[in-house]
């Protein structure tokens, strides 16, 4: 199910391209009718006559000649606009896509345009909040975990998992991901991996970290700052398809925090949305950090990848 907002901006994405294309065919006529005269009386002459075709369809009239004005029209306007050196479907109002008329939907099914317009504005999303733009699996350098062969191996496992939960989503077994290891192993790159190939196919992908989230769970509960935007927000949260949750274990620990946490992993499980935690702690710093209720669901409902080796940022600047 696509993301509400992400597709009102993907909508509003076509309707600025069809109002471009409104204007560019303004300019040409502009342009064309000025050194035609002849070219803007056929131009006219076949709008009135289509006007009239059409009315004579709905109360069932005679269509013949009609056609026939319309044909000889066509021919006169195409005529002047291959004397003045334009094509002849320079003044034609065809759609940008022939399969919905840039109406963004064919039937009650989303149209290839708008889909393809709304992958564009996901990532675009995505994007102002990491660099999604180098998150492609095939830049996930297992060169960096050559610590030991061990370390090589367990790395490509996790890189693998990683691979099949993306390829297979909506579809596969694995729903939850937890990504855990020490800073700067490349866990939120691996997400962002994921959050580019599952977005690249339609699906309503939301990264955040978890201190931000937490924030925003309060400004929604308590009716802080714009509580409208927050309301949003959250719903967005709960209801998206994948929940990339960034850096659990730095947000500090209250009442609110720990009830908010259990509130939106559980919702999320018990919805069937998939969402993906990135954390420092270990299963075992989960178990003591969190309650067991958390614990379980998270250890319990979630595949842990661990990963290892050394802060690869500081082995990729020494480079």
């Amino acid at each position: 199910m696509p993301d509400g907002k992400i597709l009102s901006m993907a909508r509003a994405a076509l309707a600025e391209r069809r109002r471009d294309r409104e204007t560019e065919l303004r300019s040409r006529e502009t342009e064309v009718f000025a050194r035609s005269p002849a070219a803007a009386a056929a131009a006219a002459e076949l709008s009135a006559t289509m006007y009239e075709l059409l009315g004579a369809v709905t109360a069932g009239g005679s269509l013949d000649p009609l056609r026939a004005r319309v044909a000889s029209s066509r021919e006169s306007l195409s005529r002047e606009l291959h004397i003045l050196g334009y094509p002849e479907d320079w003044l034609d109002s065809t759609p940008l896509c022939g399969k919905c008329g840039d109406s963004g939907w064919v039937g009650a099914e989303l149209c290839e345009c708008l889909l393809a317009e709304y992958k564009t504005q996901s990532r675009r999303a995505l994007s102002s909040l990491f660099k999604l733009s180098e998150g492609r699996f095939e830049s996930f350098d297992l060169s960096y975990y050559d610590d030991s062969p061990e370390t090589r191996e367990q790395m490509s496992a996790v890189l693998g998992v990683a691979v099949r939960y993306a390829e297979d989503f909506g579809q596969g077994k694995l729903n939850n991901l937890f990504l855990t290891g020490e800073t700067g192993l490349g866990k939120t790159f691996l997400a962002a991996c994921i959050a580019r190939s599952v977005s690249e196919r339609g699906y309503s992908v939301v990264y955040d970290t978890i201190p931000s989230i937490f924030a925003l769970l309060e400004d929604e509960k308590f009716g802080k700052g714009d509580a409208e935007t927050a309301a949003e927000r959250a719903k967005r949260l709960r209801g998206c398809e994948l929940l990339i949750a960034d850096d659990l274990g730095t947000e500090m620990q209250t009442s609110f925090t720990n009830a908010a946490l259990y509130e939106l992993v559980n919702s999320r499980l018990i919805a069937r949305k998939r969402t993906i935690i990135t954390s420092n702690l270990s299963p075992e710093d989960v178990t003591r950090r969190y309650s067991a209720q958390i614990a379980s669901r998270i250890l319990g409902e979630y595949a842990v990848l661990p990963f290892a080796g050394r802060d690869i940022r500081l082995r990729r600047a020494k480079k």
